[in-house]
């Protein structure tokens, strides 16, 4: 077994809660330092039957868990006491949390890991955590068990997604002030010619932008992320084109100085 296929196969029997208990950003974070010998025994929400499986899994030796283990948590919004930060929404590692800046938010419940992210930030205190609904509504050991496969599975796609859109959104955010710094430069050679050091900055700024680019799409290509890939290939022909722009005004600066 590959190294990719030894942390698939630890992530794939992790809960996908995202909550970051084990002292990782996530749970692939997690399965990635499993396979390089980290402990097994970190995750509260999968608790003794997620430890006995990635014991037969890895060959590490059953211990007891760090921390007690959870049973499935969902978070509720006391909404006539919310303000409306968007904090909780920030913080949602999955995206379970709908609202607008000064409205009222409320969770999605078939969508919450109860991962408690969402608690610590918000600045009145006005979600709780209680067991989940479709846990608590199980009547069977088959019920319980399709309700934590399907957890896990809609918490690891729409974690992946909500990584790829926050990665997609800083890339856009670099390219437009790589833009406007660009605009910058055209507006003052109305102006006069800016100097060459103003010239160099613009140049190596672009370069760091193609470069992150690039690491990005070589990123997504080991991981095997396919939108993450398609993303970063839609971004580089920018990058690179702004980057052209800011050498060739290096270049012009050249010469007339």
């Amino acid at each position: 077994m590959s190294r990719h296929e030894r942390i698939e196969a630890i992530d794939a029997l992790l809960p996908q809660t995202q909550c970051g208990k084990c002292g990782f950003d996530g749970c692939l974070p997690y399965a990635e330092a499993i396979a390089d010998g980290e402990p097994i025994n970190r995750c509260p929400p999968g608790g003794e039957p997620t430890l006995e499986r990635l014991a037969a899994l890895t060959g590490q030796p059953l211990v007891p868990l760090a921390e007690p283990a959870q049973s499935p948590l969902a978070a509720v919004i006391r909404e006539a006491e919310c303000i409306g930060c968007t904090k909780c929404i920030q913080a949602c590692p999955v995206d379970a949390i709908l609202g607008a800046a000064k409205r009222m938010h409320t969770v999605i419940a078939d969508e919450c890991t109860g991962c408690e992210l969402c608690v610590a930030p918000c600045p009145v205190d006005c979600i709780d955590l209680v067991p989940h609904p479709a846990w608590q509504a199980a009547e069977s050991e088959t019920e319980r068990e399709a309700y934590l496969a399907q957890r896990a599975t809609l918490g690891r796609i729409r974690h992946r997604a909500r990584q790829a859109r926050l990665a997609r959104e800083a890339r856009e955010k670099r390219l437009e002030r790589q833009k406007r710094l660009l605009q910058q430069r055209g507006r003052q050679e109305t102006a006069g010619p800016p100097g060459v050091r103003q010239r160099q900055m613009a140049a190596r700024a672009a370069e760091q932008a193609v470069k992150r680019v690039r690491q990005q799409l070589e990123s997504a290509r080991r991981r095997g992320d396919a939108e993450a890939e398609a993303t970063a290939r839609a971004q580089l022909p920018e990058a690179e084109r702004l980057l052209a722009e800011a050498r060739s005004a290096l270049e012009q600066a050249g010469t007339a100085e």
